[in-house]
C-alpha cells in the first residue's frame, strides 16, 4: 500500500507560480512511476503529467506544456510539480498519484491517490 500526501496549495496571481509537493510512504518510491491529476469544479479530473521512477522519463499534458514541471527525489520520496506562468484555467484542487509500472502515460491509470490540495488562481 503507498500513501500519499500532497501540500503547497494556495492562492496565486495570474502569471505566478507554485510549487506542489507530494510525500509518500508504504513502498520503494524509486520502483514506481508518480503522476499529478487535477479536477476543476464540475469537471473530470484530468491528467496533468507524470514521470518515471527513475525520473528520467516524463509526460505532460499540452495544456500544461512548457509551463509546468514533474521532479523527484527519491532520496527523499518526495514528487514535485512546478507550476509557472499560471493561469486562471490552471485553478483546481491537484492530486498526486502512484501507479503500479516504472512508466506511465495519460492513459494508464494510478493505483493510489493523495488526498488533494486547492490550487486558486486570481486573474
Amino acid at each position: 500500500q503507498v500513501q500519499l500526501v500532497e501540500s503547497g496549495g494556495g492562492l496565486v496571481q495570474a502569471g505566478g507560480s507554485l510549487r506542489l509537493s507530494c510525500a509518500a510512504s508504504g513502498r520503494t518510491f524509486s520502483s514506481y512511476a508518480m503522476g499529478w491529476f487535477r479536477q476543476a469544479p464540475g469537471k473530470e479530473r484530468e491528467f496533468v503529467g507524470s514521470i518515471s521512477s527513475s525520473g528520467g522519463v516524463t509526460y505532460y499534458a499540452d495544456s500544461v506544456k512548457g509551463r509546468f514541471t514533474i521532479s523527484r527525489d527519491n532520496a527523499k520520496n518526495m514528487v514535485y510539480l512546478q507550476m509557472n506562468s499560471l493561469k486562471a484555467e490552471d485553478t483546481a484542487v491537484y492530486y498526486c498519484a502512484g501507479y503500479s509500472g516504472r512508466v506511465a502515460t495519460m492513459i494508464h491509470r494510478p493505483n493510489y491517490w493523495g488526498q488533494g490540495t486547492q490550487v486558486t488562481v486570481s486573474s
